[in-house]
């Protein structure tokens, strides 16, 4: 291929103006709401909005008009855009933080993404249910992948694999390919009771061919020092992958958490209830039970954020000193961000529960967001469960039983 060469480095917009952006579009994306989750798939409308407020720039290496925002920034980021709609700060949340993924591979790799499309964005299956046989000039790769968020609203998608010499080898090398998805075929199996909006389906390829360039080694991309670093010297392309990429998962919760409280406490200050037990009329805004479970949810959210932009400012710090991650830094923080989802979905739980009857109702923004994170807190790299067991192992001087940290 000819390589492009990068436009010059723009001027970086500042964080708090990308929030400021991301905030003035969550009137169109709860208005969109209804339509996300019965189209199954973000509107291609929405993630247009981000792409030209420039939010897609907050993770993207500079030589392509990207600000290389620090984790914590694009955290808040994320956060705002899923206040407005949970799919779509899915979507965009994870989609977004694959710029910073996309920044570790092959210099030659980036220029075919970007050199001409700056705009491109990607969407992703990390677990390497693929298999690709090393051949002239590159790989042949045949596999099924699941939970691909957004692939309907991207053009690439970075796809887990492992690499051996035969169909029926032992691997040899793992990691993900960047591949096309108009060069996938896409199984419309998306039918679920939270995130439905993501159009995460199901996506496969019977021997497709896919250039060397294409291919980010799991090694390289835990090493600290992947292909791309050599164009991209910035400290964000120091971080490990396991230690950055779960980031995009807490972030997105949070933000569900922050419309559910939004539309909770902006839907109860007027309303009045009259329940058996009461022997008149009173504003809900008034009981005591109902101002405790507001002040919890507040708390939960706040604690949430301030942890998780406590870890990423700590992972930030540590690869500006030119320093590793230790074991004990990686795991805190793999815990926390599980921790961190669940104080979210604890919020959302407390209002959703005092919802009434009519937070049944499916034009009730709370139950969708209700639904939406309890979806995302499934995932599996934020699982409290799993992550929870990781923390824990670490801090009592066992091995973290995973080589997933």
């Amino acid at each position: 291929m000819t390589p492009q060469t990068p436009a010059a480095p723009v001027a970086p917009v500042a964080p708090e103006e990308l929030v400021t952006r991301a905030s003035a579009l969550v009137p169109a994306f709860m208005a969109r709401q209804l339509q996300t989750e019965a189209d199954r798939r973000v509107p291609q409308i929405s993630i247009d909005e981000c792409i030209r407020a420039g939010l897609y720039k907050s993770q993207q290496p500079a030589r392509y008009g990207g600000y290389e925002h620090d984790l914590d920034c694009f955290a808040e980021l994320a956060a705002m855009v899923a206040s407005g709609c949970g799919s779509t700060g899915w979507v965009f949340s994870v989609s977004a933080q694959h710029q910073w993924l996309i920044g570790m591979y092959h210099p030659d790799a980036q220029d075919e993404i970007w050199g001409d499309d700056p705009t491109a964005i990607s969407a992703s299956s990390f677990s390497p249910s693929g298999r690709a046989i090393p051949v002239e000039g590159g790989y042949r790769l045949t596999g099924k992948w699941m939970y691909c968020s957004g692939i309907l609203n991207c053009g690439w998608i970075i796809l887990g694999t492992r690499v051996a010499e035969t169909v029926d080898g032992d691997p040899i090398d793992q990691g993900y390919m960047l591949v096309a998805t108009g060069d996938l075929d896409i199984e419309d199996n998306w039918h679920v009771a939270g995130l439905a909006g993501t159009g995460s389906m199901n996506a496969s390829c019977d021997d497709l061919f896919v250039p060397a360039r294409r291919f980010l080694r799991l090694e390289d991309a835990l090493s600290g020092s992947p292909p791309g670093a050599a164009v991209n010297t910035g400290p964000l392309w120091r971080i490990p992958f396991y230690s950055g990429v779960s980031v995009c998962l807490a972030a997105a919760t949070i933000g569900m958490a922050m419309g559910a409280y939004r539309e909770f406490v902006g839907g109860t200050r007027e309303r009045v209830t009259r329940g058996a037990a009461l022997s008149q009329p009173v504003p809900m805004a008034e009981l005591p039970t109902i101002q405790i479970r507001v002040g919890e949810a507040a708390s939960c959210i706040d604690a949430a954020q301030l942890l998780v932009a406590r870890d990423c400012r700590d992972i930030m710090a540590t690869m500006r000193a030119g320093d590793a991650l230790t074991l004990d830094q990686r795991a805190r923080n793999k815990g926390n961000l599980g921790f961190a989802q669940r104080l979210a979905i604890r919020a959302i739980d407390r209002m959703f529960e005092a919802s009434g009857g009519g937070g049944l109702f499916a034009a009730s923004p709370v139950q969708r967001f209700w639904r939406d994170a309890h979806a995302g807190g499934m995932h599996i790299s934020t699982n409290r469960d799993i992550v929870g067991v990781i923390q824990g192992r670490v801090a009592m001087g066992l091995p973290p039983g995973t080589p997933q940290l």
